[in-house]
């Protein structure tokens, strides 16, 4: 079950129910139409698995989660599954006081219930006190919580979840016959951008919805203190959302020749065109674009947040501290101007990205957790 998403919890549940038939395991999604839509979760594995409309909203509005909750009461009264698996705060929350109200029969006990923690906490205000408060109904009522950082394992924990574990939430792997970059061992690799670029020039590239979270408006301001490098690298940040026109404006008022080429089905074939790939996220938990960069080789400069040392290592990165512009302009700039520094952390990323666990790692962990749970519960 999940909630509104336009990116890697719904890519993530996609895959964990495309997981399940494979192994012998009838799955159902439960979530809002559009982001059946959006994902196509009604033709996996052949039409096995199952989508039912459940409109969970972004937001907390009352009348509208009382609709949900009591859709949810009888899907599962109903189905009688035996786990209900809900991803983020919201969902799991609503799924909590659901299942509170489906009655145990003497064939069947009450769906043992799984939530996965994808986000950091908002920070203060009324946002944050509600988020507090989906916290603590999911730490009390779920069965078990897995999360994607090891700073959201010890709030779970603090608000006293019995059982904390952490997700694994994997980028696909490339295809065979396709280098880890996604484009063929043969061909050249050549930017794929419109418009003029100079040959030989450095793209710095970044990849992410255009959101606050994800800490552009910093990289802006560290681009602008690297102009003087020759030739001038290439800002190239790849995404669509909100602060798109906040983000073009910024780069007008600081005089920089960056590109916005929106959404892009290339990324791979960016990443291997790119002299080192930012990520100067305000938090992450595990994120997939960097997994992506990982396998597919490129230096990689990144923020000292949430669950992103634990993929890149100290090694397979340069970290610096969140929101800091002079930090991460040093941390490219250290990069472009030492080729023996950039192969090291080219060598490093490799090696790094090989070694993440995969698709079927996820799902063999999810369908063990829920065995021992549904074990528990009986």
């Amino acid at each position: 079950m999940l909630g509104t998403s336009t990116g890697g919890t719904a890519r993530h549940v996609r895959m964990l129910a495309a997981g399940c038939p494979a192994r012998g395991v009838a799955a159902e999604v439960f979530g809002p139409a559009q982001t059946d839509r959006d994902f196509a979760f009604s033709a996996l594995a052949g039409g096995q698995v199952s989508f039912t409309p459940v409109e969970i909203a972004d937001r907390p509005r009352v009348r509208h989660d009382l609709r949900a909750i009591a859709r949810l009461r009888r899907l599962t009264a109903a189905w009688r599954p035996d786990v209900v698996h809900a991803h983020g705060l919201r969902a799991g929350a609503l799924a909590a006081v659901a299942l509170a109200f489906v009655r145990p029969t003497v064939y069947d006990s009450r769906p043992a219930l799984v939530v996965t923690v994808h986000n950091a906490p908002a920070a203060g205000g009324l946002t944050g006190a509600i988020y507090r408060v989906l916290e603590l109904t999911v730490a009390r009522r779920a069965d078990s919580v897995f999360c994607v950082s090891a700073d959201l394992e010890e709030r779970m924990r603090a608000a006293g979840a019995r059982r904390v574990g952490r997700a694994l939430v994997p980028a696909p792997v490339p295809a065979a016959g396709v280098s880890a970059a996604g484009v063929s061992e043969e061909t050249p690799v050549a930017l794929p951008l419109p418009g003029d670029v100079e040959p030989g020039r450095p793209v710095v590239l970044a990849v992410g919805r255009l959101a606050a979270q994800k800490g552009f408006g910093t990289l802006l301001e560290a681009a602008a203190s690297w102009r003087d490098i020759r030739p001038e690298p290439l800002l190239v940040i790849v995404g669509e959302g909100p602060l798109e026109a906040e983000l073009r404006s910024q780069a007008g008022r600081l005089g920089l020749d960056a590109m916005f080429p929106g959404h892009r089905d290339d990324v791979p074939g960016l990443l291997a065109a790119a002299a080192v790939f930012v990520l100067p996220s305000v938090w992450e938990g595990q994120p997939l674009i960097l997994q992506e960069a990982l396998r597919a080789g490129v230096p990689v400069v990144a923020t000292r947040v949430g669950g992103t040392p634990e993929l890149t290592g100290e090694d397979a990165a340069l970290l610096v501290p969140a929101g800091d512009a002079q930090r991460l302009a040093g941390a490219v700039r250290a990069v472009l101007a030492d080729p023996a520094l950039a192969a090291r952390l080219r060598k490093a990323a490799a090696e790094r990205g090989h070694a993440l666990p995969g698709e079927d790692d996820a799902v063999g962990a999810a369908l063990a957790e829920y065995d021992r749970v549904t074990g528990t519960r009986r």
